[in-house]
C-alpha cells in the first residue's frame, strides 16, 4: 500500500518510501493513476539520485526533450540536465511552455538542497483559473498570446541536434502549429510563438491558467528599465547636452529590441492584468523544502512551477522532461 500524504493544503501528494523502499519497486500504474488525480506527485525517502530518475520516469515516457538554456549532465542519457543556473528567484513558468515543444511531465530530483531557502514553488494552474476575474478569463479566451524571442547557432543546435542543419531546422519549423520564424544573416533564427494562455490539462480537460506570460513579462519589464536607463544617462551626459537628440545607431537599437510577450494582435497584456494574476498566484503558492533523494513528478499542462532565491552555489537540482506513453 503506498504511503500517501499531502502537501500543505493543496492537490498535490507526497509518496513516503515504506522502510528503505527502492522507487522502482513501487506499481506503475497505480503511481499513473495517483498523478492523473493529483498532478503533481512528490517522492521522499526514497533516496532518489539521477540514474534512478532516468529508470523511473522511463516506465511512463515516450520520448524526452531538453531545455536549451541548462547544463547537460555528464551522463548516457544526454536528457538529463542541471537547473541550477543562478540563484534568483524563479517566477511561476511551465516548462518549454513558449514553443511547440512543450513536455507533458517535468521531473525534478534533489542531489544537494540549499542550506538555506531554494525551494521550489508551484502553482496549481485549474485553481488559478478559477480565480481570475470574469473580465480577465474572456480576455485570455478571446486572445491569444504571442512569445517573440531569439534562438543562436548553438542555442537551436542544442535542442534539435548538433547535427542539425539550417536547412533541417527551417524543415522542422515550417512543420509546427503556430509558429512565425526568419533566419538572419548568421543564421540564429528570430521565433513567435502563439498560443492559448488557457491550457485543458492532459487527463481532465479542465481550463488551467498554465503558461510562461509572468517571467516573459518581466523580462520584458527588464529591457524598458535598460532603455530608460540609457536614455537618462545620455540626456545628463556631456555629449548629450551638446548633441541633444540621440545619435541614429542608439535609436536603431532601442526600436528593434522586440517586446517577448504580447497578444497576438500586438496589444500588450496590461499591468492591470498582471497584478491580478500575481495576486493570485502569491495567494496560492505551493512549496517544496527539499531533501536530499527527493524527486517530484509534475504535470507541465497543470502545475506552474518556479524557485525562491538562495545563496548556497552547492545547491543541485537535476532535470528531466518527458512526454507520456499514450
Amino acid at each position: 500500500m503506498i504511503n500517501l500524504a499531502t502537501v500543505e493544503t493543496t492537490d498535490a501528494k507526497i509518496i513516503f518510501s515504506a522502510q528503505g523502499e527502492n522507487i522502482l519497486s513501487l506499481p506503475t500504474q497505480e503511481i499513473l493513476d495517483l498523478f492523473n488525480s493529483f498532478g503533481l506527485l512528490l517522492f521522499r525517502g526514497f533516496g532518489v539520485n539521477y540514474e534512478q530518475m532516468v529508470e523511473f520516469s522511463g516506465k511512463f515516457s515516450s520520448k524526452y526533450v531538453r531545455d536549451p538554456q541548462r547544463q547537460i549532465v555528464d551522463s548516457p542519457d544526454k536528457f538529463i540536465q542541471l537547473v541550477d543556473n543562478g540563484t534568483d528567484y524563479v517566477p511561476p513558468h511551465c516548462e518549454n511552455a513558449v514553443s511547440p515543444f512543450r513536455p507533458d511531465v517535468v521531473w525534478f530530483c534533489c542531489a544537494v538542497p540549499a542550506a538555506e531557502n531554494g525551494e521550489t514553488l508551484f502553482w496549481d494552474g485549474v485553481q488559478v483559473w478559477k480565480e481570475l476575474s470574469e473580465q480577465s478569463k474572456q480576455l485570455f479566451l478571446s486572445k491569444k498570446i504571442k512569445f517573440m524571442f531569439d534562438f543562436d547557432v548553438d542555442s537551436w543546435k542544442l535542442f534539435f541536434g548538433s547535427d542539425t542543419t539550417i536547412d533541417d531546422a527551417k524543415r522542422s519549423l515550417s512543420e509546427l502549429e503556430g509558429i512565425n520564424y526568419f533566419i538572419r544573416d548568421d543564421q540564429s533564427i528570430h521565433m513567435e510563438y502563439i498560443c492559448s494562455s488557457v491550457v485543458k490539462t492532459r487527463t481532465s480537460g479542465k481550463e488551467a491558467f498554465a503558461n510562461s506570460i509572468i517571467p516573459w513579462y518581466q523580462k520584458q519589464g527588464t529591457w524598458e528599465k535598460i532603455k530608460s536607463s540609457l536614455l537618462d544617462t545620455y540626456s545628463s551626459s556631456a555629449f548629450g547636452k551638446f548633441f541633444g537628440s540621440l545619435p541614429q545607431f542608439l535609436v536603431t537599437y532601442l526600436q528593434a529590441k522586440p517586446q517577448t510577450v504580447t497578444f497576438e494582435d500586438g496589444s500588450p497584456i496590461t499591468d492591470v492584468v498582471i497584478d491580478e494574476i500575481n495576486t493570485i498566484m502569491n495567494r496560492l503558492t505551493g512549496v517544496i523544502p527539499w531533501q536530499t533523494g527527493d524527486m517530484v513528478m509534475i504535470d507541465n499542462s497543470r502545475f506552474l512551477h518556479g524557485r525562491r532565491a538562495f545563496k548556497d552555489t552547492r545547491r543541485q537540482i537535476y532535470s528531466h522532461l518527458s512526454y507520456l506513453i499514450n
